[in-house]
């Protein structure tokens, strides 16, 4: 079955950064963009960023861009989402997604908590 399992996530003062990583199995990674999304408290789950099957093109939340990085190794199945200057309004619980056919995947979230 599919599995995603995000790691790396902390807490991290303002400026800080943190690499999120996302290990995928159950289907054929190389196959599929993948996504990372974030939910923050009281808020609704939002798209952060977006990386094709075989990482030539990117997209990103305009809130991230110029901050974070999403990147994958195919041969590891793994997706990454590097977090520079991280700042408070970054703290939320952050999903790694895929999308197979008319199925949405997610893990279960790893938390990101920026402090002062």
């Amino acid at each position: 079955q599919v599995q995603l399992v995000e790691s790396g996530g902390g807490l991290v003062q303002v400026g800080g950064s943190l690499r999120l990583s996302c290990a995928a199995s159950g289907f054929t990674f190389s196959m599929y963009p993948m996504y990372w999304y974030r939910q923050a408290p009281g808020k609704e789950r939002e798209l952060v960023a977006g990386i094709t099957s075989d990482g030539g093109s990117t997209n990103y939340a305009d809130s991230v861009k110029g901050r974070f990085t999403i990147s994958r190794d195919n041969f590891k199945n793994t997706v990454y989402l590097q977090m520079n200057s991280l700042k408070f309004d970054d703290t939320a619980v952050y999903y790694c997604n895929v999308r197979l056919r008319a199925t949405q995947y997610w893990g279960v979230g790893t938390q990101v908590t920026v402090s002062s």
